[in-house]
């Protein structure tokens, strides 16, 4: 499985992530390290969405953007792409970027367990509390 990074998230997140789950055969990837990507870091949404689909390889990614959802087109292409999505509680904003990658290595094992409970398309907000659970959100 590999983990996909959008523009709203500091590279730094896809190196750390990258660096920790590579131990069990998964990688991360910022949008601008993202090889094939057409546009690279300046690919839309729809762009990098359509792009996660036609891969052979089973993806999720991480927005630091909830208006993802917002976007009709956006939210279409999500559901028919059939990823699991997760977009980072707004806290996170006001964070320390070490404290970020810290907790995304943390939630690590609770975001693995949830794409193998939930089937795609799915949509969950990682919270900034290493003790909240990962919360639903409508997709």
């Amino acid at each position: 499985m590999n983990v996909f990074f959008d523009n709203c998230t500091s590279p730094v997140l896809a190196t750390t992530l990258d660096g920790f789950i590579r131990a069990f055969g998964h990688r991360a990837y910022h949008i601008k390290d993202l090889p094939g990507l057409r546009n690279g870091r300046h690919a839309t949404d729809l762009e990098w969405i359509s792009h996660l689909q036609a891969d052979n390889v089973s993806w999720i990614f991480v927005s630091g953007d909830g208006r993802i959802l917002k976007n009709r087109a956006e939210r279409a292409a999500l559901r028919s792409a059939g990823l699991h999505g997760f977009v980072l509680a707004p806290a996170y904003q006001r964070s320390p970027l070490n404290q970020v990658a810290a907790t995304l290595v943390w939630k690590w094992p609770e975001i693995d367990a949830v794409i193998k409970l939930v089937a795609a398309p799915s949509m969950h907000e990682i919270p900034i509390g290493k003790t909240s659970k990962l919360r639903t959100l409508p997709l």
